[in-house]
């Protein structure tokens, strides 16, 4: 008998010892993850002094949390790609300058989208999944306001559908807003390129710069045409049990690419990998509600003048915004990869 009681507490003290071993290595792993996000911003946040301008720029507006994260998120990427730029240029392989020209056209789209181009109203739809502004938001869009107000009163959704019918509703406008920004931008170099009197080779160049953007715009603009139909199919007739995706980007990537020239296995390939994004998608939210919880409780417990609270309070939502930061460039990064190969078989298509 006292043998087994002997094993039995050894196991139990072996099954602590492995939580507390644990727990200490969750523990130090976020305690890294802030102590680096600390360390990165003495530095200097990015490696590119312009992003470094704009990061510092937004550090000034009242941007929330959970926006805040976003915009680093794509700050991130971008210098990702102007850095890969870089190493092209010493290379000499962007003579035509289409892709510097791209770059410049991106960043245009990120100061516009938050609101740091001088223009007010600039900003995209708040994705802050903490607030549901169903009523008070507008999606600047009669079409869409009329499909909208039809779902809410048809009898057709239950609250949850309606909650995931409004994020389509939020990202359609967001696409719409995206495209417009883009092609304001084509417009103005387009007004910049029909001044041009003598023809040159440095002309033909800017042409083939015009000619890949316009290809852009039509992409997005089909993916606005193909997404409204989705919308006004699934307001008149409710979800379909079926449906494989949830996520609203998840949605236009799989109608995308159904459109495009991919092979039956190629489809299927392609639609576990959505699967996967989608949960990483989901991860992200989850961490993006996190933090806005933690922005909240850290300023109630700044007016309490409690210290050890507020430095553990301040040291939690570090990590959160950490991780949401590192998650939100993962999620962007995969729907770039997504949606750069929806695009080659899109063009395939037309070939």
């Amino acid at each position: 008998m006292a043998a087994p009681r002997a094993l039995a507490a050894l196991g139990a003290a072996l099954l602590l010892a492995a939580g507390a071993q644990a727990s200490k290595y969750s523990r130090e792993a976020n305690e890294g993850l802030a102590a680096a996000g600390a360390k990165r911003r003495e530095a200097g946040e990015f490696r590119v002094v312009r992003l470094n301008q704009v990061w510092e720029k937004a550090q000034r507006l009242h941007l929330s949390a959970v926006k805040l994260a976003e915009l680093h998120s794509d700050l991130k990427l971008q210098e990702k790609d102007e850095l890969s730029w870089k190493k092209l240029k010493a290379e000499g392989l962007d003579e035509d300058g289409e892709k510097e020209a791209k770059l410049r056209r991106n960043l245009n789209v990120i100061m516009t989208k938050y609101g740091m181009n001088g223009k007010k109203d600039s900003q995209l739809v708040d994705t802050n999944y903490i607030k549901d502004g169903t009523e008070s938001d507008t999606l600047d869009d009669p079409r869409l306001e009329k499909l909208w107000s039809k779902a809410k009163t048809s009898g057709k959704f239950s609250d949850e559908e309606l909650d995931k019918l409004w994020r389509e509703f939020k990202h359609h406008k967001e696409k719409i807003r995206e495209y417009n920004i883009l092609l304001e931008t084509v417009s103005r170099t387009e007004d910049i390129h029909k001044n041009v009197i003598n023809p040159s080779e440095e002309n033909l160049v800017k042409e083939e710069i015009l000619h890949n953007k316009h290809r852009e715009l039509k992409d997005k603009l089909r993916s606005i045409n193909q997404g409204f139909e989705r919308l006004r199919k699934v307001s008149h007739q409710g979800y379909d049990a079926t449906s494989e995706f949830e996520e609203p980007r998840v949605i236009d990537l799989w109608d995308m690419a159904k459109s495009a020239n991919f092979t039956e296995k190629e489809l299927e390939s392609f639609r576990e990998e959505l699967k996967h994004f989608e949960a990483k998608i989901e991860k992200h939210h989850h961490y993006q509600k996190q933090l806005e919880i933690s922005h909240q409780k850290l300023k109630h417990v700044e007016g309490t003048g409690d210290k050890d609270h507020l430095n553990r309070n301040k040291e939690k939502y570090a990590m959160l915004e950490e991780k949401t930061k590192e998650l939100g460039y993962k999620v962007k990064k995969h729907l770039q990869d997504l949606s750069s190969r929806i695009s080659q078989g899109l063009q395939h298509n037309e070939l």
